[in-house]
Order: C-alpha cells, then sequence, then structure tokens
C-alpha cells in the first residue's frame, strides 16, 4: 500500500477524550466548544432551574392563561365542575373535626384543627389538575394585561368556570347531605354555615377579598415551584392561612352554604345567594387586583429599566 501522509495519520489517531492543541479539530469538536462558552452545564442549569426568576414566572403565567382562554367550553366547564365536586372533601375535613371537637377544647384549639384539615380539599383539586375560579382570577388576567388575549375571552372563562365550580359545588353538597348518616358531621356543617351568613356585607366582602387574594398567591406559588412537594406545600401554606383566619372562599364557601341550606331550615336562600354574591366578587377583586396586576405592573416596570 502506497504511504500515507502524516496529515493522514494524525486523523486516523484515536480519540482518547485529551485534548490536543496541535491536532486540527472537526466541525463539532469546534461548536462543542463554543456551546460550552455560551451555555450552562446541564447538572447546573438542572440545579439553576428550581429557583425562576420573576420574568419567567410571568412568561409561564401568561402562557397558562392563554391556553385557558383557548380552551373549548366544554372541556373547561367539566373540568370546572370536578373541582367544585372535589372540594367537597375540604368540607367534609372541617365539618367532621367540628362536630368531633370535645367542649374541653379551647376556640383556639378547634381553629388550629381545622385550619390544618381546611387545605385538603384544595389540594386534592389544584393536584389534580382541574379548574378553579379563585386560581383564575389572577391566571387568566395575565394575557390579557399583556395583550395577547381579549377581554371576551377573559369573561367567557370566569364564567365558565364558576357555573361549573357552582354546579359541582351544589351535586358535592348533595352528596355529603345524603351520606350524613355515615359522615356524621350535621352539626359541622351548620356551625360552618352560619359562619358564611352572620356577618355584615363590608367585612364579609373584606374576608373574600383577602382569600381571593392568598388563592391567587397560591397559583403564582405553584408556577414558580418545581412539580414536586413544593408545589403542594405552597397550595397548604395557603389554604391553611385561609383557614385558620376562617376567611370566605367562594367555591369551598359555596359547598359549605349550600351543605347548610340543604341540611337544615334556619338557611334561607337570600342568605346563600348574599353569601355567594359577595365572596365571588371579593375573591374577583382580591386575585385580579392584589396579584395580578400589581404582579404584572412591577415585573414589567423591572423589564422596562433594564432595557433602558
Amino acid at each position: 500500500m502506497p504511504g500515507k501522509s502524516s496529515d493522514d495519520k494524525m486523523q486516523q489517531l484515536p480519540n482518547d477524550g485529551a485534548e490536543n492543541e496541535t491536532a486540527p479539530k472537526t466541525e463539532r469538536e469546534i461548536e462543542r466548544k463554543e456551546e460550552n462558552k455560551d451555555y450552562t452545564p446541564v447538572i447546573v442549569k438542572r440545579t439553576d432551574e428550581a429557583l425562576k426568576h420573576p420574568d419567567d414566572i410571568l412568561e409561564k403565567a401568561i402562557n397558562e392563561g392563554l391556553e385557558q382562554l383557548q380552551r373549548p367550553f366544554l372541556s373547561l366547564f367539566l373540568s370546572a365542575v370536578a373541582a367544585g365536586l372535589i372540594l367537597g372533601f375540604t368540607v367534609i375535613s372541617v365539618a367532621v373535626v367540628e362536630s368531633q371537637s370535645l367542649s374541653i377544647f379551647q376556640t383556639g384549639a378547634t381553629r388550629l384543627s381545622i385550619a390544618l384539615v381546611y387545605p385538603l380539599g384544595f389540594v386534592l383539586c389544584i393536584m389534580s389538575g382541574t379548574q378553579l375560579f379563585t386560581e383564575h382570577t389572577a391566571t387568566a388576567v395575565y394575557p390579557v394585561l399583556d395583550r395577547r388575549g381579549t377581554l371576551y375571552s377573559l369573561l367567557r372563562l370566569w364564567l365558565t368556570v364558576l357555573a361549573g365550580n357552582l354546579l359541582g359545588a351544589l351535586v358535592s353538597a348533595g352528596f355529603l347531605v345524603t351520606a350524613d348518616s355515615v359522615i356524621g358531621a350535621r352539626s359541622g356543617y351548620i356551625v360552618i354555615a352560619e359562619h358564611l351568613v352572620h356577618f355584615a356585607s363590608w367585612p364579609l366582602f373584606i374576608s373574600a377579598l383577602l382569600a381571593g387574594w392568598l388563592m391567587a398567591l397560591g397559583a403564582w406559588l405553584v408556577m414558580a415551584t418545581q412539580p414536586n412537594m413544593s408545589q403542594i406545600i405552597s397550595i397548604y401554606i395557603v389554604t391553611f392561612i385561609i383557614g385558620i383566619g376562617g376567611l370566605h372562599h367562594s367555591i369551598a364557601g359555596s359547598v359549605e352554604i349550600f351543605t347548610g341550606y340543604l341540611i337544615s331550615s334556619s338557611f334561607t336562600l337570600p342568605q346563600v345567594l348574599k353569601f355567594l354574591a359577595l365572596a365571588i366578587v371579593g375573591n374577583l377583586v382580591g386575585g385580579s387586583v392584589f396579584v395580578a396586576l400589581l404582579n404584572y405592573a412591577h415585573i414589567r416596570e423591572t423589564q422596562k429599566t433594564v432595557k433602558d
């Protein structure tokens, strides 16, 4: 065989992974070297992604909101009905604790016990991917603020999810009343429902505003964290605060007030409608103004400052 040139022999040398500055570089080797300069190594990148920048959370929130705004009516409605049904488990938990609390318990101990179980239905609801009205008081607003969604699509989403949640809540209340001979929480349902109707309108509205604020903040935290236990903890924290504070959540509260109305004649339809109206509007204002508007405004203003 004819002798090979020194260049050919160099190209046939096995690549042992060691860098040889004098050896000719292939195109891919040059590309890889440039990529190592420009991109974060995978292990470091995965660690860094655990802490998300507010800009990235906002973009994720906008995309999530857009996805829900464009979702077919039937899909959205059925998911909302499922969410209303699932929150019945929160009402069971709270009512059982309330009705089984011994007289020797102090009010503070009972309240703490209720707050500890209050988040359970919310964790089931949100982690199962069903649509809850108080999640969308903020999430669905972001794409509208960013001019990627329309006001009509926002109102359509709100009304669809709210109607589905209320229907699911009514059906769930019917299940709880029917099964109360097994659950044994009748007195608890009545006490909970009384907590919804004996307040004046303004304190009830502010209570609902605070609950809506917390729920929307919880939705933001879920998007800010990785899909694991940290999301469950985020949901648990905000709903625990709602429970310990005795704040009014429109959808969980609708299961509670429907159950009280069906199980006892001491509650009237006007009381039910008054609670629903104040709780829904309060939750809506709390989520859309104190979370969506404030988050969007401060992040976008920061971006403008950086660009300038």
